[in-house]
């Protein structure tokens, strides 16, 4: 299998950018983490939320349950998850910590520091938290992780949730990892596993470390120069003090269905400056041979494909009214991309055309636009 044709930039340019960006950003040594991560500290400070009562559609049967909006997510109490969706939710004093199993997943969220742990590896979203005694987790970036698929019904302002019928697999954690006193490496990449197929999943394992180890290299060689950087640097400004400079690597599956397998890898990289940057790299796999798909294959090869794609990214810019650094000017068939349960995602880089604080805007369009 050849490497991904499909990325649109180089490592080397991505890890170029990442550092300029944060020179840009400011030369301060605070270090962040990904962004979701800032919002950990906001979400004890505020006092007062207002819980409402949605309307939701649960496999088919109707419940009010109570939410609350904010980061612009809608939140849903656990207990409700617990009695609607089937999932053991527990709660552990000592660690202060909120544990959710089921669907072959096993999530720990931790509301005090924002973060979360899926099967073994942590990830990132907008932290859970605790209100009156009640513990709330943020709806859609839960339920995709655990299995779901959830779309909103505007007539009758309605979430609606669907478990998902997999593919017959489960997803193992592996990693490379090195750590020292001035710089910390960790890249985790998906395991297929219990696949039929142990041929199919062979050629996608092999493919997916070698991946990894690709990557984990060029982090490695740009977190040592870095390193030097700092240290010269603190020799000719002595009592200067810098954070460890860092390259992550954290992946998510969001496909699992239909004989496909979607996923992706956020790279996370601190090199110095006022904070990091990530960057996305998404893989689509054919699970009956192995092969990465490309854009117009998963858009069932409907050969007005990219036109249809841009028209839904520009509609959903003018509906999110977002404000961009520069006009949407349209992707190329080479776009990277990924699957969801609800279409084709795409996925704007950090700084590609929005801000920082933005993130990473995904918009979805439905498969049904390429029937």
């Amino acid at each position: 299998m050849n490497m991904n044709p499909f990325k649109t930039m180089t490592y080397k340019r991505t890890l170029a950018s990442i550092l300029a960006a944060s020179l840009i950003a400011g030369a301060s040594p605070a270090a962040f983490g990904f962004p979701a991560i800032e919002k950990a500290a906001a979400a004890t400070a505020v006092q007062t939320y207002r819980v409402v009562p949605q309307a939701f559609i649960i496999d088919d049967y109707k419940y009010s349950i109570p939410t609350i909006n904010i980061y612009g997510s809608t939140y849903i109490g656990i207990r409700s998850l617990n009695e609607k969706l089937g999932l053991d939710i527990t709660w552990n004093v000592n660690s202060r910590t909120i544990t959710l199993d089921g669907r072959g997943r096993k999530l720990t969220a931790n509301p005090e520091d924002g973060s979360y742990v899926i099967n073994g590896q942590r990830t990132y979203g907008d932290p859970a938290l605790i209100y009156k005694g009640s513990a709330y987790v943020p709806l859609r970036f839960l339920l995709e992780r655990m299995g779901y698929g959830i779309s909103y019904e505007k007539g009758s302002k309605t979430v609606v949730i669907n478990t998902i019928e997999e593919n017959e697999l489960t997803v193992a954690l592996g990693s490379i990892q090195e750590n020292n006193d001035k710089q910390t490496l960790l890249v985790n990449y998906p395991v297929i596993e219990d696949l039929k197929d142990k041929t199919v999943a062979g050629k996608i394992n092999t493919f997916l470390k070698q991946e990894a180890e690709s990557y984990a290299a060029a982090g490695q060689k740009d977190l040592t120069k870095a390193t030097a950087t700092n240290a010269s640097y603190i020799k000719k400004n002595p009592g200067t003090t810098f954070p460890k400079v860092t390259f992550e690597g954290v992946f998510n599956v969001t496909y699992n269905e239909q004989g496909r397998l979607s996923l992706y890898v956020d790279y996370y990289s601190y090199l110095g400056g006022a904070h990091g940057m990530t960057f996305r790299v998404p893989y689509t796999f054919d699970l009956n041979n192995g092969e990465l798909l490309t854009l117009k294959e998963a858009a069932d090869y409907n050969s007005k494909y990219l036109s249809i794609i841009n028209a839904s990214i520009n509609k959903q810019i003018k509906e999110r009214k977002l404000t961009l650094l520069a006009p949407f000017d349209g992707i190329k068939s080479n776009r990277s991309f990924y699957l969801k349960h609800e279409g084709i995602v795409i996925a704007f880089e950090q700084y590609e055309y929005t801000s920082y604080a933005e993130g990473m805007p995904e918009f979805v369009t439905p498969f049904e636009a390429f029937e």
